[in-house]
């Protein structure tokens, strides 16, 4: 075996080190002291505080020229990098270079805070961070014992940044990232990092799940989408206490649960990007499940490709969906087609879809439009109009309509009735006279 395929196989293997964290979610027992050898255990209080939780998760101290933190470092094999295509990007991030398919470059990033609401009193305690390595995904972990650290834990966050400048979240967009802005501009003396492009995967997996799981949540996502199973998992909304009460002298094994929650977010957030993807290339038999590709058909429209928009809107319409899905995805097909100029089909779609909806409701308006301007029968515009009226009347009598929504319809159907009436009237004048 020649020398280069010897030190191949020492990198692969220095890089497929077991995790520290036990992923089963069971408590941590008894630690062997890496240096003396002796057993500590985890009540007797010999080690405490920090130090015991450095050893406790095998992590260690990093310093810069702002101070300190701690890091923990860890690799999850069966993580493959994805491999996205411009049409699965372009729906993602419309307005972002094309070189951020290389997915060499993300960046994925999960905090866990002192506060769920965001605010300059909120600290970003824990900062996790992964990337595709090795045919895996190395984990980094940074963490800040006391407060002091926060310096150092935002400088080796930008420096992680500089490497991979493509960040990569599950609703880091609204959360986590505008804090860690917010905590840069607090420290004054170290200027936030510029991702050249941000991923965020949490409005498209609402788009693709949201109607099926009805939860969005990423442990929901894993289970039902993923096919995982994370196990036992700390409640996110005790996270925040856990590491107040750290950081007032407590004891640090209610930790261990926060960085093996941190850690799972980040899997489930790399193996949720890839299928997000996969489902957003334009790739036909990617997905058999009808609602997925109505999510799917959504986020083409609203990004503006609409040609296959409808071909996938048609493709759904053809299957068995629910009847309120089914009816959705037919008055959007029907808006496509009229933009389109396909007057006959848009007509056919809207025909439908008649009846006590709201996608109903714009059926009878579209069509009472398509007969008073393209048909020339304003009393056939005039019956649908009436024929609204009497659905929406009778709907408000047994409450299926929200009082505001009714005032709305019927204002918007009364003016266009009256408009309709008069103009049908000079057509029986125009007949009578002839």
């Amino acid at each position: 075996m020649s020398q280069t395929t010897i030190d191949r196989f020492a990198r692969l293997k220095a890089l497929q080190r077991p995790s520290v964290l036990p992923l089963s979610g069971h408590a941590v027992g008894p630690v062997e002291n890496p240096v003396v050898g002796e057993a500590i255990d985890s009540a007797s209080g010999s080690v405490i505080g920090a130090e015991r939780l450095a050893l406790i998760l095998g992590a260690t101290v990093k310093r810069n020229g702002h101070g300190e933190h701690l890091s923990l470092h860890c690799w999850h094999g069966g993580h493959a990098a994805c491999d996205p295509d411009a049409a699965a990007l372009r729906l993602l991030a419309p307005n972002a270079p094309e070189d951020i398919a290389d997915a060499q470059q993300w960046l994925f990033l999960d905090t866990e805070t002192t506060g769920l609401a965001g605010g300059t009193g909120t600290y970003p305690f824990l900062v996790g961070l992964a990337w595709w390595e090795g045919g895996g995904l190395e984990v980094e972990q940074l963490f800040m014992r006391e407060y002091s650290e926060e310096r150092s834990l935002l400088v080796a966050l930008a420096e992680r940044l500089a490497e991979r400048p493509v960040l990569v979240t599950f609703n880091g967009k609204s959360f986590d990232w505008p804090l860690l802005e917010t905590r840069y501009r607090m420290m004054r003396t170290i200027p936030p990092p510029v991702p050249r492009a941000h991923l965020d995967f949490l409005h498209p997996a609402r788009n693709l799940w949201r109607l099926r799981l009805g939860s969005v949540r990423l442990s929901q996502l894993e289970r039902y989408v993923l096919g995982w199973d994370r196990g036992a998992d700390i409640a996110s909304e005790l996270i925040p206490r856990i590491y107040l009460d750290f950081v007032r002298g407590g004891r640090a094994e209610p930790l261990v649960p926060v960085f093996q929650h941190n850690q799972m977010d980040l899997r489930g957030l790399a193996g949720l990007s890839g299928r997000i993807l996969s489902l957003l290339g334009d790739k036909e038999g990617t997905s058999q499940d009808g609602l997925e590709l109505y999510g799917v058909s959504r986020i083409c429209e609203r990004r503006g490709e609409a040609k296959r928009a409808r071909r996938l809107y048609e493709q759904l319409i053809a299957s068995a969906l629910p009847e309120e899905t089914d009816r959705v995805a037919r008055a959007a097909l029907a808006r496509l087609a009229k933009r389109d100029g396909d007057f006959a089909r848009a007509h056919e779609l809207w025909e439908s879809v008649l009846g006590n909806s709201r996608e109903g409701y714009e059926a009878y308006e579209q069509l009472a439009i398509y007969y008073e301007h393209e048909a020339r029968e304003p009393r056939r515009a005039l019956a649908l109009a009436r024929e609204a009226l009497d659905q929406l009347r009778r709907a408000n009598q047994v409450g299926t309509v929200a009082a505001t929504e009714y005032r709305r319809t019927k204002g918007r159907f009364e003016h266009r009735m009256l408009r309709l009436e008069r103009k049908a009237s000079r057509t029986l004048l125009d007949t009578f006279g002839a």
